[in-house]
């Protein structure tokens, strides 16, 4: 696979449509992440070049899905390979459903209910009307988070800046959650008409021809194709 270095976020939309897959940090070995792909000086700089900017700006524009999708890490996927990804790590069944058998949890369940009544809800503002505010509470907020991440059920939409009752910008801003649905409906994301299996041998074929052996079955196993 050729060696990619970016500084502009138009640079890095056009790797994400080219790999289809670009995880925050190293996921598997001889595949880009975005940390490897940028200088480590523009990163948390405030500045046009700051990929922590674009990581979510990357979601708010449509451009890419952005969550906890694989191993609990934070990647980013293109709107061309998304419905492959999600019919992969997806479920057929909905999230009712999978609650009733006892395949998803309560707070998983109630959060996902609260996000689907307040499409990008601010982190903080979920957290609370989940009844989850509580310090020793935040673990399971956390879990829950991941557990509807990692079934690609949410996504994260965006940031939302902490304001004082002035408008003016007030402490840290925080992360944003959208359902997956309402997300690429949002941005008219294709949907695609095939089975689990035949979405695996897509996205096979697809990092077949754009990276390594050793990265491709590294990636399998991870997508469990």
């Amino acid at each position: 696979m050729k060696d990619y270095n970016i500084k502009t976020y138009e640079e890095a939309i056009k790797l994400i449509e080219e790999i289809g897959l670009l995880p925050l940090s190293p996921l598997v070995s001889e595949f880009p992440s975005l940390n490897s792909v940028t200088l480590q000086d523009y990163w948390h700089s405030e500045t046009e070049f700051d990929p922590w900017v674009w990581r979510t700006k990357f979601s708010a524009d449509g451009v890419a899905a952005y969550g906890k999708f694989m191993k609990k890490k934070s990647v980013l996927v293109s709107r061309k390979l998304l419905p492959y990804v999600k019919k992969v790590l997806g479920s057929n069944e909905s999230i009712k459903e999978r609650y009733y058998n006892g395949e998803l949890s309560r707070e998983a369940f109630n959060i996902y209910k609260i996000i689907s009544q307040e499409e990008g809800i601010d982190t903080r503002v979920l957290r609370a009307k989940a009844d989850l505010k509580e310090k020793d509470k935040k673990k399971i907020f956390e879990k829950a988070l991941l557990e509807l991440q990692g079934t690609m059920d949410i996504v994260i939409s965006g940031i939302k800046e902490k304001k004082d009752i002035d408008g003016v910008k007030n402490g840290w801003s925080s992360t944003a959650f959208e359902t997956y649905d309402s997300w690429t409906s949002r941005n008219k994301i294709d949907v695609i008409d095939m089975d689990k299996e035949e979405a695996k041998k897509y996205l096979k074929a697809h990092f077949l021809n754009i990276s390594s052996n050793d990265s491709v079955k590294k990636l399998e196993k991870i997508l469990l194709l």
